[in-house]
């Protein structure tokens, strides 16, 4: 706590202007005359909190006055960046709208009001310890990008998440057309606490969609650790790309915008064992061209070990859409593939060209490992919407 008694000097152009209005009352400019101090003008007693040289963080700036009221409050830190706030009404409190974050300092600069009409602007400084560990995140799409129409907003964390609805409160998704959606907090393929956010159906193409995270200054609870900056990323929904892979039939069928593009012969996995595809909604996570493949890498032995062209990933375990020229007399006649969607060199490289990170895979087949799981790639397409839903730890 840091108290200021704020004294009424006898000179008005000594006082500072208020920096940031906090009520519709206003300070005296330079050109003000000097209100006259009565004997019974006492000086306005100013107590900011938090203060000293190491402040507790992850509490909001709160800012009183005794004996007169409060005309504008201004907290920024060392970079400029302000904390906004809100008066009470009366001018005789003010508190932060965000927390103050760890390892940063402050000055808080106060404008009062006596009750006999006396202005006064002054200063306080506190700065706050250092977090002992930090919280970061891995988020997708990158921002500027333009991207499926099953494309989730996806935050990866670093550290466990136990403040999972303080964590949430701090995210913000806005989108062109007000579309529906929910965060849901599942486990990310690398064992990693995890949330998305996706719209109830689909996304609507051309949807302009905007995610602020504003977690400067937020505890992640106990082995979390503190967020020490912000996050933000925009994006665009591009058009309505589906792809419907019938592994039972061995093709998969391009739709644009509802109208069928092509149909391409393919091979699935191998039914039977550990070789089979995932079926369900399965989206398109990146093109990442020609790749490595090692059986080794997702649980087959040396089956395999081979450069592999137009790789699409579809899952986080290791199922593609890519060419496969080896398995050429399979194509639209059996499934004999690892578990990835293989095509010839032709018609992969078309396909590569045509789709775009966010399409969907909607994948049927009778003999498959099952449906793809929330956090293996982004398979919150098949959890029921009302089940998604309560994923939110705001609900």
């Amino acid at each position: 706590m840091h108290r200021i008694r704020v004294l009424v000097p006898a000179v008005a152009a000594a006082l500072l202007a208020p920096l940031a209005a906090c009520s519709s009352s206003t300070s005296p400019t330079a050109s003000d005359p000097t209100p006259a101090r009565s004997s019974g003008d006492r000086p306005v007693e100013v107590t900011v909190t938090p203060a000293g040289h190491r402040a507790v963080p992850g509490e909001p700036v709160t800012v009183t006055a005794e004996g007169g009221r409060l005309t504008s409050v201004t907290v920024t830190d060392a970079e400029g960046h302000r904390l906004t706030g809100k008066a009470a009404a009366g001018g005789g409190r003010w508190v932060s709208d965000r927390k103050a974050a760890p390892g940063t300092a402050y000055t808080v600069t106060v404008a009062t009001r006596t009750e006999a009409g006396t202005a006064r602007t002054t200063r306080a400084s506190f700065t706050t310890i250092p977090a002992d560990k930090v919280n970061k995140v891995d988020w997708r799409p990158g921002t500027g990008t333009t991207v499926g129409v099953a494309q989730p907003v996806s935050l990866v964390f670093d550290n466990p998440v136990r403040n999972r609805a303080e964590v949430e409160r701090h995210l913000r998704i806005t989108t062109s057309d007000g579309t529906e959606g929910s965060w849901g907090w599942i486990r990310d393929w690398s064992g990693r606490d995890r949330v998305d956010w996706r719209p109830k159906t689909y996304w609507k193409p051309g949807t302009r969609v905007t995610l602020n995270a504003e977690l400067n200054g937020t505890d992640s609870g106990p082995d979390g650790g503190w967020f020490v900056r912000d996050y933000t990323t925009s994006f665009t929904i591009g058009a309505r790309q589906i792809v419907k892979v019938d592994l039972d039939r061995h093709h998969l069928l391009l739709v644009r915008d509802g109208k069928p593009v092509r149909r391409i012969p393919v091979s699935g996995g191998t039914p039977g064992g550990d070789k089979r595809s995932w079926r369900g909604t399965a989206v398109l996570m990146a093109k990442e061209g020609t790749i490595n493949m090692n059986s080794e890498t997702v649980g087959l032995g040396d089956a395999y070990d081979k450069m592999v062209d137009h790789s699409m990933r579809l899952t986080w375990s290791g199922m593609y859409a890519h060419a496969a020229p080896w398995n050429a007399r399979y194509f639209g006649n059996a499934n004999r593939s690892s578990g990835c969607i293989g095509m010839s060199d032709a018609d992969a490289a078309w396909f590569y060209a045509q789709v775009r990170p966010g399409d969907p895979f909607e994948i049927t087949g009778a003999d498959t490992k099952g449906v793809v799981e929330p956090g293996n790639g982004f398979g919150a397409w098949n959890v029921p919407w009302n089940e998604w839903r309560s994923k939110s730890a705001l609900r």
